[in-house]
């Protein structure tokens, strides 16, 4: 019978500070249905704010979904940090 020892190892979950976050918003009509007109992808939120204002201007919709995304990496502790490979095992 093989036996299987699964060791807890206290992985930090950070933002990957070498990618930039994305912010978006897309134009939504009624309570769950979703028009589909959206601001587009950008590095920070003041292009999409402003997009919302001009559609809210132009077409008289108020109701919008925003989104922000951004990449997390896995920071394993300083002590296992050169011995971990993407795949989990070690070298």
């Amino acid at each position: 019978m093989t036996r299987r020892v699964f060791r807890h190892v206290p992985f930090a979950i950070e933002r990957d500070e070498t990618a930039e976050p994305e912010y978006e918003a897309r134009r939504a009509s009624g309570d769950d249905a979703e028009c589909g007109a959206e601001s587009g992808t950008h590095t920070g939120p003041g292009p999409v704010e402003e997009w919302r204002r001009k559609d809210t201007r132009e077409t008289g919709h108020r109701r919008h979904r925003r989104s922000l995304g951004d990449y997390a990496v896995m920071r394993p502790p300083a002590e296992l940090a050169g011995l971990t490979t993407v795949g989990g095992g070690t070298e």
